[in-house]
């Protein structure tokens, strides 16, 4: 046994910086083979996991964000276990969030996520960007130096989610207060001021009150889009589905953004020997700035 098939995956962090030799060896190995863990199945290969992915009467996506973490709460047993999830899906982390859901729900709210998001809404937002951006850099500008993630990648990321999904703009600053997405507050901070309450909590009753209050007395405005929008099959969705939409793409689309923007500014301490095979490139003039690898280890399903 070889020292990477040895190595626990989801556990060693030396994986984080260079994932890519442990992938090669699995593929080698075979495009789909289980690791000795966890008893993950690892799918390597390209066709394999495009099949996997859109063979929606085989797999699962109810256990995609967490893996196999925690665990499923029963025993899984028998080649099908179809009604053992459907039955204790409401148990799982995450079971009402837009990843974890499978069709034909997660079809329907997918729909209904893409009604939102239109060329005409996009391009409002891009022109929110240009004015946003300059808004918060005028915050740091003066110190002469900042904390990229805390400073700009948080705030940034969370006001451009909000200003797309129509948070008025005088609410803005509720959002950046009650999320602690301030620059002198830690992202995933563990104080006790930042875990007093749950940000999905906010979000979700934050969201309830836009939803209900557009549906009663309707504006021109993008929030109403958001309330009155409507399944693909032309139903009205409950109120808490369109705001576990919100809150799902708030949660979602921030953390991987600021990610983004934090790997994109990573100095590597010992650059990596497949770098130029999987960072091809430099931004001319600045040589810390390189094409992220992703820090996300799996996409897990059952």
């Amino acid at each position: 046994m070889s020292d990477l098939e040895s190595a626990d995956f989801f556990r060693d962090q030396t994986f984080v910086p260079d994932p890519y030799p442990y992938f090669d060896e699995l593929r080698e190995q075979c495009p789909v083979a289980r690791e000795r863990h966890h008893g993950v199945y690892m799918v390597t290969g390209y066709e394999e996991a495009t099949e996997v992915y859109h063979d929606t009467e085989t797999f699962s996506s109810c256990n995609s964000v967490t893996g196999p973490f925690p665990g499923f709460p029963v025993p899984l047993e028998g080649g099908d276990v179809s009604e053992l999830i459907e039955q204790h899906r409401d148990e799982l982390p995450f079971s009402d969030q837009l990843p974890t859901l499978d069709p034909p729900v997660h079809t329907a709210h997918r729909g209904l996520l893409m009604r939102l998001i239109t060329p005409k809404r996009l391009k409002e937002n891009e022109e929110f960007m240009w004015r946003l951006a300059d808004q918060v850099i005028d915050e740091f500008i003066g110190d002469g130096k900042c904390d990229l993630i805390r400073a700009f990648g948080a705030p940034f990321t969370m006001l451009v989610i909000a200003d797309l999904l129509g948070v008025p703009e005088e609410d803005h600053e509720i959002f950046r207060t009650e999320l602690s997405v301030r620059p002198d507050r830690a992202i995933g901070s563990t104080e006790r001021d930042t875990l007093a309450h749950s940000p999905l909590e906010f979000l979700y009753d934050r969201f309830t009150t836009y939803v209900e209050d557009r549906r009663r007395a309707p504006r021109d405005d993008v929030m109403t889009g958001l309330a009155s929008a409507r399944f693909p099959d032309g139903s009205t969705p409950e109120v808490i589905d369109v705001v576990r939409i919100a809150a799902n793409l708030f949660a979602a689309g921030q953390e991987t953004t600021v990610r983004l923007l934090g790997a994109a500014l990573e100095v590597p301490p010992r650059p990596s020997a497949n770098m130029d095979r999987h960072q091809p490139g430099r931004t001319r003039g600045n040589d810390v700035v390189v094409h992220p690898v992703p820090h996300v280890g799996h996409l897990a399903g059952w």
